[in-house]
């Protein structure tokens, strides 16, 4: 009996295993086709950016969500473009004013 418990209790945590190291593998499924070493799906152009731009940006994945320094790289370029354009409406409201 004692003997019987015990393989069963092997046979379980052999099993966790097996698929948590199948979990790690092959991830939880998603169809994204993998990317090339050190390809960035990212893509803005150099100036003046749509809200198309935005609304179709992608973001590589990694283990644990989105690749930080891509993120970050967008939010700066969107943090500029945004500034250019108030410092643009500013200058056009204030010469309308004069």
């Amino acid at each position: 009996m004692t003997n019987a418990l015990l393989y069963l209790i092997v046979m379980v945590a052999v099993a966790a295993v097996v698929f948590l190291l199948a979990a790690l593998v092959f991830g939880r499924g998603e169809e994204l086709a993998p990317l090339p070493p050190g390809a960035s799906p990212t893509r803005l152009p150099s100036e003046d950016i749509t809200a198309e731009d935005v609304r179709e940006l992608k973001f590589q994945q990694v283990f644990r969500g989105y690749k930080m320094s891509e993120v970050d790289w967008v939010l700066q370029r969107l943090a500029a473009e945004v500034g250019t354009l108030r410092a643009r409406v500013e200058e056009l409201e204030s010469s309308d004013r004069a």
